[in-house]
């Protein structure tokens, strides 16, 4: 794994009054997946590609594990970080084993036997088993799958960070969705070091641990999912993530910000709770719970511990979804 540091890089392109990107600074930990949403031309995809000198910083510092990475020769560099993109690029003349085999040939260092082995792991990892899929084209490949094949050739070398631009973006609503599943359940085995360039701001809230705003080539405000969605800095972030909108509090707060430790007359008064959710669980999920089960609380247990920590109920989530609505139009 490994961590990635912004020291007020900056990007001004020659002829231009105002940097693409404009003395950002901030830090990903490793392991874990950053965002980059904002709107167009705000200097997402320019940050991303500064990362792995695909184009120069004009100023500032990148750091991997304390390294700056422009002291590093730039080939060598974009052989250890793994890189996707919503056109693909897979040869059409190779089929899918030469296709993902093809960037750790180039990295060197790796026999042939260990080659295959790769390969197969890969594809198994991406959910195209190698027997059925190994000796397929491009050509023979629905959209999804030649992105599930790009997404194995960016980690054929087994890099520690992965640069994602868009992609997903050309794809169907259906297919994009099940490609996010896949990134979280790929996630959760390998735990690179993830910076993901997205305009769609449900990807972002999905997909990331951290989400970076910008705008005007600023960072804007750098926060997990929840910390944007109930304190966004300003109104240009409370619109982006759509901070005001009751069914996003529900879709993406936690349980645990709308437990109770006592219930109240009428809940007790119904008796024993006999269902359970996670602390993790969002208030929507708790929500559905509840009415599908039609019970007035749930059991709250900690995701890691499994220790019971409170209960949640129809009221306590209103409340919650209440105070944060009345927070936002505060401000």
């Amino acid at each position: 794994m490994a961590k990635i540091a912004f020291e007020k890089i900056t990007k001004q392109y020659e002829g231009t009054a105002k940097p693409a990107v404009d003395a950002v600074t901030f830090e990903l930990q490793e392991g874990t997946t950053c965002m980059l949403v904002g709107t167009s031309g705000s200097g997402k995809t320019t940050l991303l590609r500064m990362v792995n000198r695909l184009i120069e910083p004009t100023a500032g510092a990148i750091l991997i594990d304390g390294k700056n990475v422009l002291e590093e020769d730039p080939i060598l560099l974009r052989r250890r970080i793994g890189y996707v993109i919503q056109q693909v690029g897979l040869f059409p003349h190779m089929n899918i084993a030469e296709n993902v085999r093809i960037t750790a040939e180039i990295a060197g260092g790796w026999t042939k036997q260990r080659l295959a082995e790769r390969v197969v792991e890969l594809l198994d990892l991406v959910g195209l088993p190698a027997a059925e899929y190994r000796s397929r084209f491009p050509r023979q490949l629905s959209g999804g799958q030649q992105q599930r094949v790009g997404l194995a050739r960016a980690l054929a070398t087994d890099p520690a960070i992965l640069l994602m631009d868009e992609p997903f973006g050309a794809l169907d609503a259906i297919t994009r969705a099940r490609m996010q599943d896949e990134l979280l359940r790929i996630q959760r085995d390998v735990h690179k070091t993830i910076l993901f360039v997205s305009h769609d701001i449900e990807e972002a809230f999905k997909l990331g641990d951290q989400i970076a705003v910008l705008s005007e080539g600023k960072l804007i405000q750098l926060g997990s999912p929840i910390e944007l969605l109930a304190h966004p800095a300003d109104d240009f972030v409370r619109k982006l993530v759509g901070a005001d909108s009751i069914l996003r509090q529900l879709q993406y707060l936690p349980v645990s910000t709308a437990i109770v430790q006592e219930l109240d007359s009428n809940a007790a008064a119904a008796g024993s709770v006999l269902f359970s959710c996670s602390s993790s669980a969002t208030l929507l999920q708790a929500m559905f719970t509840l009415i599908e089960k039609n019970v007035t609380a749930l059991n709250v247990y900690d995701e890691e511990t499994q220790e019971h920590i409170g209960y949640v109920t129809l009221t306590s989530i209103n409340r919650e979804v209440s105070k944060t609505h009345s927070e936002l139009a505060a401000k």
